[in-house]
């Protein structure tokens, strides 16, 4: 074909289209790093900046922090610059990092399946009061964070931490995060197997360890015996689901590969059963296949999500078997849907020792350290002293004698912590949102309790199970794609073409029954103001249409545009 003026591509010479070399996979030999961040974690284990904060940045204060560990090698400790206040959310993404800094830090406490005592709870709350002016927001991975943390305040924070056996290690970073388990492992009634010696033993085995401590990207984790399918195991990067061989009895489905964030992925099963004595080789090898085989070029496609979708579930089977764990693994049956859709343990609910355990719903995981003292202190007068977090930022005390349980429920109810919440107080979830995240875009956890207030008001007669999870920003730390009603956070326009925040709709995800992503209707986005006013007409509409016995994500799955708008 000729040149042309309307062509001029045709003379051109042809450029030749090549692969990049590598993803920067260890395990064939592309080491070189290929980002900011790899380089910083070769430069330094990021383990190693304890010493500097305890000798160094805790003594000269936060100016003397260097660069890539205020940004970086902090996470390994649980420390995240917080968000300074008074920025909009329409400078998030423009501003650059030391302009969106405060000099405090969030700081996460991991509680790995969301086991505490008494005595840890206390101390959590009074950290909380002393050191992070009263903030202790339950995330829905079991973990407990603060706000408001000066490095200057947290080698002690360490010190009373570590001497009730709590840890913020590698609560953060590109690191094995906080494991999460089943709050009832051991106790419940239902249990197929309890995970909790498999748990401890996967935490012995990688916690401080610098054998795991520079991973592509962060590394998630979930087991659970119960057959609620209370973990959310679908979104993992490893999870282990109890089920029932029929020749080897009780034991565990092994899943890899979920994830949410901007490109969300359901985790896949390997098709293996795994005894309980056998899930921490099987854990540290599916670990180590993400450290050697991770993709570390680019840090969007650097999650296990991303390998696993390339190589599929048989090959990922066959090198974990052939590589790291030298042996074969059983097939075995997957697990069979759960019985219920709520997988939050809230209410009364008897443990298999004849006691009870008493499950209770704070707003939308933002609870204070004054409050988690007085739980401690209802947990030790009715309890064992025993207490658990679960993924739905709500909170359970265990081990309740039968005559104890109804003042149990009175004195929670004071607290404003029932025990017996509206589908909307139980469902309703929120992340930390613009109040102090960097990433956000608009106000997350305010919003999401009024809106508690207005549906309680509006619709008070509704009592379908229904998850609301608000998001401040695409990233999905609040599970928006696998709600029933997921809200991201987002700059929209109002009717007076002003710009406001608001948020992009997703309806009818899914977790457990019919897993899987919510819808986005085209061009479906409210203004903040408007919200109440979206989802009481969505939810009348639902009440109105669906068929008997239809739950909301099923209804949303098929129901029109005009009727989701």
């Amino acid at each position: 074909m000729a040149a042309t003026p309307q062509n001029p591509a045709a003379s051109a010479p042809r450029r030749k289209v090549s692969r990049h070399r590598g993803e920067g996979q260890w395990a064939v030999g592309h080491f070189t790093p290929l980002n900011g961040n790899e380089q910083f974690k070769k430069d330094d284990d990021g383990l190693n900046v304890r010493t500097r904060i305890e000798t160094i940045y805790s003594k000269r204060g936060f100016d003397s922090i260097d660069p890539n560990d205020l940004r970086g090698r902090m996470r390994w400790w649980g420390l995240y610059t917080q968000r300074k206040p008074g920025i909009d959310g329409g400078k998030t993404a423009i501003l650059e990092p030391e302009e969106l800094d405060d000099e405090y830090f969030m700081l996460r406490v991991r509680i790995d399946g969301g086991r505490l005592t008494t005595q840890q709870l206390r101390v959590i709350g009074e950290i909380s009061q002393e050191f992070a002016r009263g903030t202790a927001d339950i995330t829905d991975r079991q973990n407990v964070q603060y706000h408001w943390i000066r490095v200057e305040d947290v080698p002690e924070i360490w010190e009373r931490l570590e001497a009730v056996g709590l840890s913020t290690v590698t609560a953060c970073g590109d690191t094995p995060r906080v494991m999460i388990g089943s709050p009832v492992a051991g106790i419940a009634e239902d249990e197929i197997v309890d995970g909790t010696p498999a748990l401890e033993e996967m935490k012995r085995r990688v916690l401080n360890n610098k054998a795991y401590s520079n991973l592509p990207r962060k590394f998630k984790t979930a087991i659970s015996g119960s057959p609620l399918l209370d973990v959310v195991h679908e979104i993992n990067d490893v999870a282990f689901v109890g089920v029932r061989h029929p020749e080897h009895g009780p034991g565990f489905d092994v899943w890899v590969g979920g994830g949410l964030s901007t490109n969300p992925k359901l985790g896949v099963r390997l098709g293996a059963w795994v005894p309980v004595d056998e899930v921490p080789d099987v854990y540290e090898g599916v670990l180590s296949i993400f450290r050697d085989y991770g993709y570390r070029r680019l840090r969007t496609r650097a999650r296990l999500k991303f390998l696993v979708a390339d190589w599929g579930a048989e090959k990922f089977r066959q090198v974990l078997q052939d590589e790291y764990l030298k042996r074969k693994l059983v097939d075995g049956p997957a697990p069979e849907q759960p019985v219920q859709q709520w997988r939050d343990h809230v209410g009364v609910h008897r443990q298999k020792d004849g006691r009870f355990y008493v499950g209770f719903a704070p707003r939308v995981g933002r609870v204070d350290g004054t409050t988690l003292t007085k739980i401690a202190d209802l947990a030790e007068a009715h309890g064992s002293g025993r207490v658990r977090t679960t993924v739905e930022q709500k909170m359970i005390i265990l081990d309740v004698e039968e005559g104890q349980v109804d003042s149990l429920v009175e004195a929670l109810e004071a607290l404003d912590l029932t025990a017996k919440p509206s589908p909307f107080r139980r469902g309703t979830m929120a992340c930390t949102g613009i109040e102090y995240c960097k990433l956000a875009i608009v106000e997350t956890k305010q919003r999401g309790s009024q809106l508690i207030d207005e549906l309680e008001r509006r619709i008070p007669d509704f009592d379908e199970p229904i998850t609301i999870n608000l998001n401040g920003c695409p990233n999905a730390c609040a599970r928006i794609q696998v709600a029933d009603i997921g809200l991201k956070g987002q700059l929209v326009l109002n009717d007076k073409g002003e710009q406001v925040e608001g948020f992009q709709v997703h309806l009818g995800g899914a977790l457990g029954l019919d897993a899987g992503f919510g819808r986005k209707v085209r061009g479906l986005k409210v203004t903040a103001e408007e919200l109440p006013d979206y989802v009481e007409r969505v939810l009348k509409r639902f009440q109105a249409e669906r068929e008997d016995g239809e739950r909301f994500a099923t209804w949303a799955a098929r129901a029109s545009e005009e009727a989701l708008s």
